[in-house]
């Protein structure tokens, strides 16, 4: 959710933490802040509610440095303000903090040591700056000492950068169930918590793990575990142009990603055949040839790609699925099967949910698979195995190509698995040129734009309700297509199973209210057709999504035919374009909805 940022020996530093919390925009915020220290005495502390803007017209010439740090906040302790907003710093106003995560028990820690201390905002993250600052002065110990042994007292999540204006040419940063990354530029360091805020400075990163802290200088890293022990740690290269962040033409970046799927399918294709059988490695299928049932794990968008993955893996490799939502399973463990295999689902990789059912099934000796859209996240480093998602970094918060990725990337597995198994029904299947058909029919889609801006106009403009209907595979694309409406536009909208319909919802079908139906499996069309005329009865406005070999002439949206359990690839499309431009219409901020956040690190 939060943003973190930090420079030490450069001395641009004020630029290049603006820049950097710029490109964390899409994570979602509703404050932000600097604090730079020239290392000559000078320093600055700069804090504004609202857009980054907002802070950037508030810093002067003055407020330059050789080292610094920035935060974006989204607001879990005490409300959005200039107060509550990061960093935050010690009464004697020798440290200054930015943090990421949540802190579970900062009341106690507040009650045991920091009783005689006038605080300046509600937040968990100024207690822990206290602490700091606490044990430097009573005990007489240095910044990095300081920051050990409060860390030893912390319970909960956090990435944390700490500045000491008595050592103003160092960072020192630690982590626990929150992203963060070191960066190595030339003749400076940065820190972050998403790499493509830095990726103009450099793309050459170094991981940070759970339970350790580090001290950066412009030229020197080191890394310790909460026993203060050394840690050696090679650094790697992120594969990502900067310029594959850019909005180049397009308004948005929700409409930039929903127009690279088609780019999406074919990249995945590329990256896992590179003959008839896709490329999973021989170790990832043997361990869930032995499962006797897949629990995949998710959260939202990926959630719903998990509901359409169960039907691949259930016919294509003949293996028992459930889909569970992360922040339910990890809460609520059910009886677990005799063989278990886990395939958690995230576009970031730090879901903090997914994380928390990772962590316990990991102590049960489960087997787990990552699919995600960052290959270096947490959720990948911590799975026994790890898969790409090959979607290129999606900046928009609402999620649209990297939902068609895990979807592509589950069929693609799916079917090795089931060809391994011996299975016809995966031999039978060409998933490649499947997702080559499918990049053709998205791509026909996108091109006509302007006929489906009017049916968002005819259907959406001035409503404050839609709902959308399917049965199998479309009543999951239902659910994600209605979560798409609701998150950009703030237009209430429901997914709802076709045939449930009669059994109450439908109480809720008022004049003209938009129902969309997807009619994209064989066994249901004319079930799911006859809902339709149940709610035209009522007076709905219906709008029909079809499969072209079960259409019929007076379906407003008919997509070309691919195998059925691949349609969610094609039949999500228009809902995301309904979804941005009603967005649009309303004169919304497409790729920053209110409220929401890009990465959910927290539970």
């Amino acid at each position: 959710m939060c943003g973190i940022v930090g420079v030490v020996g450069n001395p641009n530093t004020t630029e290049i933490l603006l820049s950097g919390l710029k490109k964390l925009e899409y994570r979602g915020y509703d404050s932000a802040g600097i604090y730079v220290n020239n290392q000559e005495g000078h320093d600055a502390l700069i804090k504004r509610t609202g857009k980054i803007v907002n802070l950037q017209n508030a810093i002067t010439n003055a407020d330059q440095g050789l080292s610094g740090i920035g935060h974006t906040r989204w607001a879990t302790h005490g409300e959005p303000s200039q107060s509550n907003a990061h960093p935050h710093f010690s009464q004697d106003r020798r440290f200054y903090l930015v943090h990421n995560g949540v802190i579970t028990n900062f009341a106690e820690l507040k009650q045991e040591y920091l009783r005689d201390v006038p605080f300046q905002s509600d937040t968990d993250t100024e207690v822990v700056v206290q602490l700091i600052a606490y044990f430097a002065s009573t005990e007489h110990l240095n910044a990095q000492q300081a920051l050990q042994k409060t860390l030893q007292l912390l319970e909960g999540s956090y990435a944390f950068a700490l500045m000491d204006r008595q050592e103003p040419d160092k960072l020192f940063i630690a982590k626990n169930k929150s992203p963060l990354l070191i960066g190595l530029a030339k003749g400076f360091n940065v820190i972050c918590s998403d790499a493509l805020a830095m990726l103009d400075q450099t793309n050459t990163f170094m991981e940070i793990h759970d339970g350790e802290l580090g001290v950066l200088t412009k030229d020197h890293i080191q890394l310790f575990n909460l026993e203060g022990q050394t840690i050696e740690r090679q650094s790697y290269k992120v594969e990502m142009d900067a310029d594959d962040v850019s909005k180049g033409t397009y308004d948005n970046y929700m409409l930039k990603e929903i127009d690279e799927q088609p780019a999406v399918l074919r990249r995945i294709s590329e990256h896992y055949y590179h003959n008839e059988q896709a490329s999973i490695s021989s170790q990832l299928l043997t361990a869930l040839q032995q499962a006797d049932r897949l629990y995949i794990v998710a959260a939202g968008t990926s959630y719903h790609a998990g509901l359409v993955g169960k039907q691949l893996f259930e016919d294509l490799a003949d293996v028992p699925v459930e889909v569970q939502l992360a922040s339910e399973f990890g809460h609520h463990l059910p009886k677990l099967s005799a063989k278990p295999f886990f395939v958690f689902l995230s576009q970031s990789g730090e879901t903090a949910d997914s994380r928390q059912v990772l962590d316990k099934v990991r102590q049960l000796d489960c087997p787990t698979l990552t699919v995600t859209n960052v290959a270096n996240s947490t959720l990948a480093r911590e799975a026994d195995f790890a898969l790409p998602l090959c979607a290129g970094p999606e900046i928009a918060v609402a999620s649209t190509k990297a939902y068609v990725a895990q979807i592509a990337v589950q069929a693609v597995i799916a079917q090795s698995l089931g060809i391994q198994k011996g299975l016809n029904a995966a031999k039978k299947i060409d998933i490649d040129n499947q997702l080559s058909l499918a990049a053709n029919a998205i791509q026909t889609i996108v091109d006509q734009k302007d006929y489906l801006k009017q049916l968002t106009h005819d259907y959406f403009y001035n409503q404050i309700a839609a709902f959308f209907i399917g049965r199998g595979n479309g009543y999951a694309t239902a659910l994600e297509a209605a979560l798409k409406l609701k998150e950009v536009s703030y237009i209430h909208a429901e997914g709802f199973a076709a045939g449930e319909l009669k059994h109450g919802t439908i109480a809720l079908i008022e004049e003209q209210t938009p129902v969309v139906a997807f009619v994209l499996e064989k066994s249901t069309a004319a079930h799911t057709r006859s809902n339709v005329k149940e709610v035209l009865s009522r007076g709905a406005h219906a709008l029909i999504i079809s499969k072209k070999d079960l259409s019929n002439a007076n379906d407003q949206i008919v997509l070309a035919d691919i195998d059925e359990r691949l349609m969610p690839l094609v039949a999500i499309v228009p809902a995301q374009l309904f979804a941005y431009y009603a967005a649009v219409e309303h004169g919304n901020d497409v790729d920053q909805p209110r409220n929401l956040a890009k990465s959910v690190t927290v539970e």
